[in-house]
């Protein structure tokens, strides 16, 4: 079992105001979009940095969109920036017609995701926009466990011809990844190795994975720990080659079962391999006001809910 350090528990939401930051001063092709969030998303220092080069668009994330894929067509590469149930829901139209339809070269970015939100309550907590974004084609579809990595998949976004979904959120969260790591989109991160089941956790649930492992590994059971950063395109190849060795799966996410990560896991495993799976994800519901910790805790998001769910899928084998 690989043994991880939290080096200082930080808002990934600020790992991708450092990329954007970082890219504003060696790309002058890149621009920023904010509706009425730049605090919330971290965008500050691009905005002081690269004034020409941001644009504030208020409260109107529809618009904010159609601006985005119309500088595209300019050459620019436009980083969208709001909460994530602004960034999905609100603009699924937008988004489906003026940016994937066409394969526009806009990186549509989204903070205070999932129920990790805490206090604002259902109406912000959106659980469903993996499942919008990793069903539009052209879309690729992130989602970052920790500040460094948000950090690295901000810049590498960049680099990528065409539509991204980039998922990330406020509270702070253990930042235990490479500080200058190596970002490769469609590429899972092999944490720990194991034997007896394989956990593919996606954003803020890697860290709880990682914790379940080890209270398992003091059990006796020996977990591998995949970080699927990259929801779409999944990497199919890894989840395999794990599942061969382990014979069973669970996965974690901060999202609705139905439409997130572990459905796609599903899929691959129906096609490929069928072996025993277990969820760990909120059970078709929304959320509810309350801590970041406390929410995690009601609806079974956390290191214990994992460890619950190998027990069960490793007794399925």
């Amino acid at each position: 079992m690989t043994t991880y350090i939290n080096s200082g528990s930080k808002d990934t939401r600020s790992g991708f105001g450092a990329g954007l930051e970082e890219l504003g001063n060696k790309n002058d092709k890149v621009v920023a979009l904010c509706a009425d969030l730049i605090g919330s998303l971290k965008m500050d220092e691009f905005k002081e940095q690269h004034p020409k080069r941001f644009f504030q668009v208020g409260i109107a994330e529809a618009n904010m969109i159609g601006i985005a894929a119309g500088l595209t067509v300019g050459g620019y590469v436009p980083f969208t920036g709001t909460f994530a149930n602004f960034s999905t829901g609100r603009v699924y139209d937008q988004i489906r017609q003026s940016v994937a339809y066409s394969g526009k070269n806009v990186k549509i970015c989204a903070s205070h995701a999932g129920i990790t939100l805490g206090e604002d309550g259902a109406t912000h907590q959106i659980l469903e926009d993996l499942g919008l974004m990793k069903m539009l084609p052209h879309m690729t579809v992130i989602n970052t466990c920790d500040y460094n990595q948000t950090k690295a998949a901000t810049i590498a976004i960049a680099e990528l011809d065409g539509p991204v979904y980039l998922r990330f959120g406020r509270p702070k969260v253990a930042n235990f990844t490479a500080e200058n790591q190596h970002f490769e989109i469609g590429k899972a991160v092999l944490l720990s190795e194991g034997s007896d089941v394989t956990i593919v956790a996606t954003g803020h649930l890697v860290w709880e994975a990682l914790e379940a492992c080890k209270a398992l590994n003091e059990e006796g059971i020996s977990a591998e720990v995949l970080n699927i950063h990259t929801i779409k395109p999944l990497d199919d190849e890894a989840i395999l080659k794990s599942v061969r060795k382990t014979g069973c799966l669970v996965s974690a996410e901060e999202h609705n079962y139905l439409g997130g990560l572990g459905e796609s896991v599903a899929r691959v495993l129906a096609l490929n391999h069928p072996v025993p799976q277990e969820f760990v994800a909120t059970n078709d519901t929304f959320g509810e006001s309350g801590t970041p910790d406390q929410l995690m805790e009601k609806y079974g998001l956390n290191a214990a809910s994992i460890a619950e769910k190998v027990k069960r899928v490793i007794s399925r084998k």
